[in-house]
């Protein structure tokens, strides 16, 4: 699943590539998941501007010069493809054609890519935004006794963590993911606060750097931890993995645990 740092540099190329082209046409090839009829997408989109690409939590936004909205969710395996004139790919969910002939279609076999027009504000506060502090995280932290990987993965606490992001967070934060959040420190929590930023930040300026082009796809191998090709931390320490609640999560003993 292509996580925050995935979707900050797929949001780029995608606004680079597609902002201020009039959408011509809305093919909607599976709308288990779409939340209106496909005609009222058609209606509500045919024929504005895009104004806007950008990530909100894990999915990517089309602001339109309407002001709707076309919000897309890659879920486990959906991908995005640009194509022009004709869209040729299998599985998909929706395309996209614009009236340079220029098209975008999200595909997924499993049919679990979702589009939404409109989706709803959400309360939880982005990764990324400044709002993401240390008084933030101590009072989320101060309300419950569960693991606090489980927390940075709550998309309702915070939107845009994902499992390998989780991984990479912790390590850099020194925090074991199996410590209780109402147990760490505020010392710990303010080295939290830093690495979730420290870490997803330069990891969008290497795919940036690495994959200056890429819009689908996730890239995992420059990870520290999170990483099945590598058996030990930059530090030294052997790197561990543990299957939890069909999650595989990797750590080393290097990590504080707080219970």
């Amino acid at each position: 699943m292509p996580e925050l740092p995935d979707l900050q540099v797929f949001s780029r190329n995608l606004e680079k590539k597609l902002a201020g082209k009039k959408l011509e046409k809305i093919t909607v090839g599976n709308n288990k998941k779409l939340n209106v009829p496909a005609a009222t997408l058609q209606k509500t989109l045919e024929g504005r501007q895009l104004k806007k690409v950008h990530r909100v939590g894990k999915e990517l936004h089309f602001d339109f010069d309407s002001g709707d909205v076309l919000a897309l969710h890659l879920m486990l395996r959906g991908q995005l493809h640009l194509f022009e004139k004709k869209n040729t790919q299998k599985h998909t969910i929706i395309a996209l054609l614009f009236d340079d002939d220029t098209g975008l279609a999200m595909t997924d076999g499993f049919g679990q890519a979702t589009p939404t027009l409109n989706p709803e504000d959400r309360e939880a506060i982005d990764a990324l935004s400044p709002k993401m502090t240390a008084a933030f995280l101590k009072e989320q932290l101060s309300q419950t006794k569960g693991n606090i990987k489980n927390l940075l993965l709550d998309q309702h606490i915070i939107r845009g963590i994902g499992n390998a992001y989780a991984d990479e967070i912790l390590w850099d934060a020194g925090i074991s993911p199996f410590s209780s959040s109402n147990k760490i420190p505020e010392a710990k929590i303010k080295a939290l606060a830093k690495s979730i930023k420290d870490v997803l930040q330069k990891a969008e300026k290497h795919i940036l750097k690495t994959h200056p082009d890429i819009i689908s796809g996730e890239i995992r191998d420059f990870m520290n931890i999170h990483n099945p090709h590598k058996t030990h931390s930059p530090s030294g320490a052997p790197i561990q993995h543990k299957s939890v609640g069909g999650r595989k999560t990797y750590y080393t003993e290097e990590q504080e645990l707080y219970n």
